[in-house]
């Protein structure tokens, strides 16, 4: 998944759905400024990373649609992941402040 996201046009890609809802390749080519073999392949590169599901075809037209629970999962184990990072710089900043005082009091 986070591989996916690395790409810029990926990234709009994904934005697009979430502005606008579901839309076919022919509506994401004309919304941006990519080529539709190019949306093409993007959204298949999505949709493997499952990101992004394609809908109930009407005709011809296969519209793609956002899957937000993998980004859901990534957002919390960011936030987990954060969490820990947030609890480990606190602890150095203590003994940070803990040495700093003991070495102005030594100095003193």
């Amino acid at each position: 998944m986070f591989a996916a996201l690395t790409d810029p046009t990926r990234r709009a890609l994904l934005e697009e759905l979430v502005r606008a809802g579901p839309a076919t390749v022919t509506d994401l080519a004309r919304r941006l400024p990519v080529s539709r073999q190019a949306v093409a392949k993007h959204l298949g590169q999505l949709a493997n990373a499952g990101l992004i599901s394609s809908g109930e075809p009407a005709g011809r037209r296969h519209p793609y649609r956002l899957e937000p629970a993998p980004i859901h999962a990534a957002q919390v184990w960011l936030a987990t992941l954060a969490n820990r990072w947030d609890d480990r710089l606190t602890a150095l900043e203590r003994a940070l402040n803990a040495t700093d005082k003991n070495e102005s009091r030594n100095n003193e």
